[in-house]
């Protein structure tokens, strides 16, 4: 029988699931917040990986991401550990807000200091009692608002066993894409761990499409690394981006997009017509280089320089 698994003032025994809440602050009501965290301890031994959503808290698809997941992996047949944070910015998800209430943006904060502001407790907090104890990692997001994803890795493609793990969750791009500072995914890479991030789907919204990617692609990564036995798959292979940028809005006005995510454009192509409220003086939105459609905005109305349509290039 495996060692149990400690996590904050808890030991969960080889075999079970147990939901733990870790002390974050006391609020002002006198009641506590705390991190939801669900430890599925395998019987068998494994690797030791977690999958995060919500860092910002209006990108609450991950969080059913997450809940699927975990119903369909049984600590009885789980070979290694699992550990599922649906929801890190617990104050900002509880609020429908990106940032937590002192505006910091928490997936700036990593890797965080227990005396720090309350960003940076939190990302101290998830990193020495989850990411510190993991292998691998899959941090979960939509786009920000009024905008949205199609699903699609985001992850060092020049680490061969990243890359391994990108190509198995199965998203239709995956992007190689530069470590930010302060990000969970920058920190928990200089603390030994491989890293995916999912983006799919828009803030504040459950989409079918991209939560079924999403949940397909999190079993998936399990399989490769044995955790969970795999199922054979017809699905096409990802496609390999290795750099990617925003068509901007050259003048002021309402927008009519004329292109969808997924969409194989090329340089010059025509992706929409911004024009004034009689649809007189009207611009065209072209596409700057080829590429695959991975972002767009939502929003009717842009100004001159506002983001638009976002291109990745596939390229090896």
């Amino acid at each position: 029988m495996r060692e149990s698994f400690a996590i904050g003032t808890v030991r969960v025994r080889a075999g079970q699931r147990q939901e733990v809440e870790l002390p974050i602050t006391r609020l002002v009501t006198g009641g506590d917040a705390g991190l939801p965290v669900l430890v599925v301890h395998g019987r068998e031994p494994g690797p030791t990986v977690w999958v995060d959503a919500a860092i910002h808290g209006d990108e609450v698809l991950g969080v059913e991401v997450v809940r699927q997941v975990l119903s369909a992996v049984s600590p009885r047949t789980l070979r290694g550990t699992l550990l599922a944070v649906p929801v890190v910015n617990v104050l900002g998800f509880m609020a429908g807000e990106r940032y937590l209430p002192d505006g910091r943006d928490l997936n700036r904060s990593f890797p965080g200091s227990a005396r720090g502001s309350l960003a940076s407790r939190i990302a101290h907090l998830l990193m020495t009692e989850v990411v510190a104890k993991c292998d691998v990692g899959i941090d979960l997001h939509t786009a920000s608002a009024r905008r949205a994803n199609l699903p699609q890795i985001r992850a060092d493609l020049e680490d061969a066993e990243t890359r391994r793990l990108a190509e198995a969750f199965g998203a239709p791009v995956m992007l190689h894409a530069r470590l930010r500072d302060g990000s969970l995914r920058q920190a928990a890479r200089e603390a030994g761990a491989k890293v995916l991030l999912f983006e799919a789907g828009e803030a504040m919204r459950f989409d079918a499409e991209p939560i079924a990617a999403g949940v397909a692609g999190v079993l998936r990564v399990l399989a490769a690394l044995d955790m969970l036995d795999a199922e054979s798959t017809d699905d096409e292979p990802p496609i390999a981006c290795w750099s990617s940028a925003w068509v901007r809005a050259r003048g002021s006005g309402i927008l009519q997009m004329e292109v969808d995510l997924g969409a194989q454009v090329e340089d010059g192509q025509r992706l929409g017509r911004i024009a004034d409220a009689f649809g007189s003086n009207g611009r065209i939105v072209r596409a700057d280089r080829d590429g695959i459609v991975v972002g767009l905005t939502r929003a009717p109305i842009v100004h001159a320089g506002d983001a638009l349509v976002h291109v990745a290039t596939p390229g090896e």
